[in-house]
């Protein structure tokens, strides 16, 4: 099927919150295993861009304590939670929340060891906006991972999905849920993108609904 838009951030309070309730811990925790078992040598200077309610960034943040995480997102609801999340972390040293919306966020190019995003690019209408600011904001070197949903080939295998993955989620959750799969982007789309950002970077489907992006950017 083609690719339907989707709204960018999640502002409204009753949706973001919501979200923080659902369980992504398993999934959640995976991707920092991942993260801090692919790039040991790049726990240093970390930007997550579009963090939502914080959960990787103080994931991240237990898990490498030489990390000093930086977390972007648009959505004032989103860092509310995120912001709330930190206060009883003991990490409010390492980790800040910064709010901003791609491209343009406020922070100084080739600052950082490792750029991550997890379930942020299917939200863009451009996906090119967050392949730039990869690239500007990582230092020659720097580590990328970014992990996305993958469209499905119809609406109805987006609709079985989400009745299997969450039958009993919060139903503005299982909306959400449908419509991010509808806007997600397929592996060959994505190579397809990164062959025109120029960025080294491999793409690899782990599941029928996840992708991800890893690799180093140009030294």
């Amino acid at each position: 099927m083609d690719r339907i838009l989707e709204p960018e951030i999640m502002d409204g309070e009753a949706e973001a919150a919501a979200y923080a309730r659902a369980d992504f811990s398993d999934s959640n925790q995976a991707y920092v295993r991942d993260v801090v078992a692919s790039f040991p040598k790049n726990l240093g200077q970390v930007v997550d861009l579009g963090c939502g309610p914080g959960d990787i960034a103080i994931r991240l943040g237990h898990a490498a304590a030489t990390a000093r995480i930086t977390a972007v997102d648009g959505s004032p609801a989103m860092l509310a939670l995120a912001h709330k999340a930190l206060h009883g972390a003991g990490l409010a040293g390492r980790v800040k929340f910064l709010e901003g919306r791609l491209p343009g966020v406020d922070l100084p190019e080739g600052s950082f060891d490792l750029v991550l995003s997890k379930d942020m690019m299917h939200h863009l209408p451009d996906p090119q906006v967050l392949w730039g600011e990869v690239r500007r904001l990582g230092r020659a070197g720097a580590a990328v991972c970014v992990m996305d949903l993958c469209r499905p080939e119809s609406p109805a295998a987006a609709h079985e999905i989400v009745e299997r993955v969450s039958p009993n989620e919060h139903p503005l959750l299982k909306t959400d849920f449908y419509n991010s799969l509808c806007a997600a982007f397929t592996a060959e789309e994505v190579r397809a993108q990164l062959r025109a950002a120029g960025l080294p970077l491999s793409v690899s489907q782990l599941t029928e609904r996840h992708l991800c992006v890893k690799g180093l950017l140009p030294g």
